[in-house]
């Protein structure tokens, strides 16, 4: 069986829309419910069979970018206090570290498959960076991906739900600059109640929004019930 797939509708979007749309495809966890949002990297693949590729496509019109959220139903964990620093220009991310958790990882690159499906990360060691969105650093909210568990094993992301704000995140950029986040919060959603708008809204500022599976997970549908979101924004670059 083949990991599970990131289902998307297909949609003819402008570039300061690609955030939008980025919204629609990370929002679940592999759920067999046609109402809520598809699923994320972080996927657990359970007694060595892969979860079926079984996400149902968005419900509605992937949101305007610019719009803003009618607020989080997230559990906040802490603000961060780092000031936002000017944005550089878009340039992709080739690894990312979390000395919080102790996570080094190199980034692959997530795209969209022919049939509107999105990439996942082929390793579950190795965190995912959406490359129709903003790169980290650039200005909006750039996001990376990452599996919680993997066969019933830790994968890349399993303690994400562990940070804090004022936590730090850093992330070496393919023109030789490493870009330092600090994390404002991280909350924890269920899946049904996912704030698509308040994680992907165009901001103006360089951010980091983390995402991976939380909650409890159903090892008969080889699914999670909620999501977990690291919020974080640039604070320096060097």
């Amino acid at each position: 069986m083949k990991p599970t797939l990131i289902r998307s509708r297909r949609l003819t979007l402008g570039p300061l829309a690609a955030v939008a749309l980025a919204g629609l495809l990370l929002t679940g966890c592999g759920g067999q419910n046609a109402a809520k949002p598809p699923a994320p990297a972080g996927q657990n693949q359970q007694d060595g069979a892969p979860a079926a590729a079984d996400a149902a496509p968005p419900t509605g019109k992937a949101p305007a970018a610019g719009s803003q959220s009618g607020g989080s139903t997230g559990t906040g964990a802490g603000a961060g206090s780092g000031r936002a620093e000017q944005a550089l220009a878009r340039s992709a991310p080739q690894k990312i570290s979390i000395p919080s958790l102790n996570v080094s990882s190199s980034l692959e690159t997530l795209q969209q498959n022919s049939d509107g499906t999105m990439q996942t990360p082929k390793d579950p060691a190795l965190a995912g960076w959406y490359e129709p969105g903003p790169t980290p650093g650039s200005q909006g909210p750039a996001v990376i991906a990452g599996h919680v568990t993997w066969n019933g094993a830790s994968a890349v992301f399993e303690k994400l739900k562990t940070m804090k704000g004022g936590d730090t995140i850093k992330v070496t950029r393919q023109d030789g600059k490493t870009v330092t986040f600090t994390v404002d919060r991280v909350a924890e959603y269920p899946k049904a109640e996912f704030p698509t708008l308040e994680v992907y809204k165009n901001i103006d500022h360089a951010g980091l929004r983390l995402v991976t599976c939380g909650g409890n997970f159903d090892p008969k549908k080889h699914y999670y019930d909620s999501n977990v979101v690291v919020y974080a924004r640039m604070t320096g670059a060097a």
